[in-house]
């Protein structure tokens, strides 16, 4: 039986989906999706490689080579901040002091974005004034604004915000013949602001670090958002009627990668930035996994072409898929599987020891064909009575990647080919006071990224400073001095 209107379909087509889409997500919602077949957490000598014996190797091979390719850093950026200063609203709504709130009102003045709070606040101000100030629509909006836009750091000439950071990241690893090359995903509603910014900082950084900056950005696709559902999984539908669509999470963002004219792509998200003082590490760390792709690419590209020209050694290739890759096959590989495995997008990917973070990591994980390959496990794909397994990981994944998505001819993969569609997530959320149902995308790191080959990389715990919450740009990750 048919569940939607005349009316329903043209919105759905309106959308850019189609109804086939629209159903198959009824159908996810109903069934659920399968959980991860965990075979063990990777740690090093199986599925993890430590590479600091080698780091100066891999960095002069990356520096030696990186003008070679078409470089681009690829920048998660869409999105208020609004769940950063989620303690901040409460207190503003209840009108009761929290710990988060009292640890920012006995430290403001250590915040970035002390000096313009400051300069926009009445005589006398409150503290309920401090507050809203800083978060609401009468003073800086900051718990409106994306988190690219907020000064996150205070230094002595001035304070810098995400995108700021990622402007000097970019000029110190993600640059080929002098050029950086950036891509910020963003909202709509933000670009203005964005533009804005970069019009007044660029011209700053392409000044002190020799550097011409070629700047993009996109906005995350209508046509990957999904349908929300009631509580029973019959559609929902807004006070007018009509059906609500929801963004479906980063994994949608997919598309935008997938749309990047690039051959190395480092993936880094807005908020993970540090300040100068501890910017080696991730200089460092990022030329490491840059080289690791470059050498483990051409190895993959030189056993294609030996494919193709029938003079390839197959126990070599053998060895390499099971020893490198890390992927098990449950069959004797013939000339084709090999090809098949090897001619795929490929990442190399940071881990950092793990140290109670919550997240994704990597693990070794059994497909629906019986191939084991590494791959970042979110703890909700992990069933319930399975979820021990969290506890024999060592390691987190930071969304640190560098990723290859030319094949060994140069062509672009269509990465949209090499994504799980059945590694997305359900989650409850509200509308209006309404309970709903809403459903995510396969993520861009994990399921998105399933059917890559994959190398997971050791990287220090200093190249891993997100802001999470306002708190954490006064822990000694952001602080500059």
């Amino acid at each position: 039986m048919n569940i939607f209107s005349d009316s329903d379909i043209k919105q759905i087509q309106s959308h850019g989906l189609t109804l086939d889409t629209v159903t198959k997500q009824i159908s996810d919602f109903q069934n659920g999706f399968p959980y991860s077949d965990i075979v063990s957490a990777c740690v090093i000598g199986r599925g993890a490689f430590n590479y600091d014996n080698q780091l100066d190797k891999y960095i002069n091979l990356y520096n030696s080579k990186c003008d070679n390719y078409n470089i681009v850093k690829f920048v998660p950026a869409s999105g208020a901040a609004t769940r950063m200063f989620k303690d901040l609203f409460e207190y503003l709504s209840s009108g009761e002091m929290n710990k988060t709130t009292k640890t920012v009102l006995d430290n403001i003045e250590k915040f970035a974005f002390w000096d313009d709070l400051n300069g926009i606040l009445p005589n006398n101000a409150t503290d309920i004034d401090k507050i809203r100030y800083l978060i609401t629509k009468i003073g800086l909006n900051y718990g409106n604004k994306p988190k690219g836009l907020l000064q996150f750091h205070k230094y002595n000439d001035a304070p810098r915000t995400a995108i700021a950071e990622h402007l000097i990241e970019g000029a110190l690893y993600a640059r080929a013949n002098d050029t950086a090359r950036i891509h910020f995903t963003v909202s709509p509603e933000h670009i203005d602001g964005f533009q804005d910014l970069l019009k007044k900082i660029v011209p700053i950084y392409e000044q002190k670090f020799g550097v011409k900056y070629d700047i993009s950005m996109s906005v995350q696709k209508s046509q990957t958002d999904t349908i929300a559902v009631n509580m029973d999984n019959t559609p929902f539908r807004n006070d007018d009627n009509t059906l609500l669509f929801r963004p479906a999470g980063h994994g949608a963002l997919i598309e935008n990668l997938n749309d990047i004219d690039g051959e190395i792509i480092f993936i880094k998200n807005i908020d993970n930035v540090c300040p100068d003082r501890m910017r080696d590490d991730t200089v460092k760390y990022k030329k490491l996994i840059g080289g690791i792709l470059i050498e483990t690419q051409n190895k993959i590209f030189e056993y294609l072409r030996a494919l193709d020209n029938g003079t390839a050694n197959i126990d070599e290739i053998s060895d390499f898929i099971k020893n490198t890759l890390y992927i098990t096959l449950p069959y004797a590989p013939t000339h084709d599987d090999l090809h098949a495995i090897l001619n795929r997008p490929i990442r190399v990917c940071g881990i950092i020891k793990n140290a109670g973070a919550p997240g994704g990591g990597p693990f070794l994980v059994r497909s629906t064909d019986g191939l084991i390959s590494p791959q970042i496990t979110e703890p909700g794909q992990i069933a319930p009575d399975k979820i021990s397994v969290l506890h024999d990981g060592e390691f987190f994944s930071p969304t640190d990647i560098a990723c290859g998505v030319r094949d060994y001819m140069g062509n672009k993969f269509n990465l949209l080919d090499y994504v799980d569609p059945a590694t997305g997530f359900i989650s409850t959320k509200s509308k209006n006071g309404r309970e709903l149902r809403a459903m995510e995308r396969p993520g861009l790191w994990n399921g998105a990224m399933a059917k890559w080959n994959t190398i997971f990389v050791v990287t220090p715990a200093t190249t891993f400073t997100p802001a999470k919450t306002i708190i954490d740009l006064i822990t000694p990750d952001h602080l500059t001095k």
